[in-house]
């Protein structure tokens, strides 16, 4: 008797490091023109400034990037996986590159010669309000070359991030190697104003190669102009498998003719940055094993109503034993 084969996902997106620090007051926001509480895109100049400024003993330091939250949740889950990014030849890359070795996901990461590896500058307020800078750095040089045949051919999913979705001819080239490759291509349009800035080109990638979509309420409506149900069933009509996540109030789900309501867990929200990724992490692990829709959907509510109660878009690595101690309960 053989074992059967567990699907593996190949997530692909903007690889960060997150540089977190707490301030000791808010006046540093206003020298360096950062509204309090937004995510703002920075160059490189700018995003040196601000590390050299608040960076201190105290500051942590840790992986980041849509999907690769995602990739690393499911890790921890105990899924195996890979992640395609780029980096620079630095030391946050190095950690980039060590942290998800450690965490047993294959890396198939591509170097700059010419920019810095990616970083956010977290900056954490008193009352926990987090603001953003980013720079994308290595993580905007991504080449339509990095999808080669013989890295895609080892999975059965390509999960990409909706942030890639802004260079059309890298998406356009991944998912046509992934489908040439008969991977399934799973897409998380990662926020409104990504689809509002590339609705046309998402229809059409959306109808020729995407096989799954996650969004959010505001995602979707900025898709279809819908409300949620309707959003859904729009969707789904598009894809093979549809995802619409509403916040505290759950998520909706349809493959087909069968739509499932899940809710969310009941969790003190500390901090909802993540808590998509870590939907979609709990969602993968459901899928790859092979559960209900349903089931699915209970786990990736779980995993994302954990990640809410922290600040940061992942759990401490001191936490996931239960959380898989309560996917068994789930599971049965």
């Amino acid at each position: 008797m053989t074992n059967k084969k567990i699907p593996t996902v190949l997530g692909v997106g903007n690889a960060l490091v997150d540089v977190i620090s707490v301030l000791t007051d808010d006046n540093l926001l206003k020298d360096f023109g950062l509204p309090r509480g937004s995510m703002t895109l920075v160059d490189a100049d700018r995003s040196k400034q601000i590390y050299d400024t608040t960076f201190s003993p105290k500051s942590e330091l840790t992986t980041g990037g849509s999907v690769a939250n995602t990739m690393r949740g499911m890790a921890n889950l105990g899924c195996s996986g890979g992640y395609m990014g780029r980096i620079g030849r630095d030391q946050l890359g190095e950690l980039f590159l060590n942290d998800f070795a450690r965490r047993g996901l294959r890396t198939h990461l591509s170097y700059s010669d010419t920019s810095d590896t990616g970083r956010v500058m977290a900056l954490v307020s008193s009352d926990s309000e987090r603001t953003m800078a980013t720079y994308l750095g290595a993580a905007a040089e991504m080449q339509a070359s990095d999808f080669k045949a013989e890295v895609l051919e080892a999975y059965d999913y390509l999960y990409v991030e909706g942030y890639l979705v802004f260079n059309h001819n890298l998406i356009t080239a991944g998912v046509k190697a992934a489908k040439a490759a008969g991977l399934k291509v799973a897409l998380d349009l990662s926020s409104f104003n990504v689809v509002e800035a590339n609705l046309e080109f998402l229809k059409n990638l959306i109808a020729e190669y995407v096989d799954i979509i996650f969004a959010n309420e505001e995602e979707a409506k900025a898709y279809t102009g819908l409300e949620p149900e309707a959003a859904l069933h729009e969707i789904a009509g598009q894809s093979e498998l549809a995802i619409v996540k509403l916040g505290k109030e759950g998520s909706l789900i349809k493959q087909g003719d069968e739509v499932v309501r899940v809710g969310s867990i009941p969790a003190k929200a500390l901090d909802t940055t993540g808590a998509g990724d870590a939907y979609a992490a709990g969602f993968f692990y459901g899928l790859t094993n092979g559960y209900h829709l349903e089931t699915c959907g209970k786990i990736a509510a779980l995993v994302s109503g954990k990640v809410v109660e922290v600040m940061g878009p992942n759990l401490p690595d001191s936490a996931w034993d239960e959380v898989k101690k309560e996917i068994a309960k789930i599971v049965g």
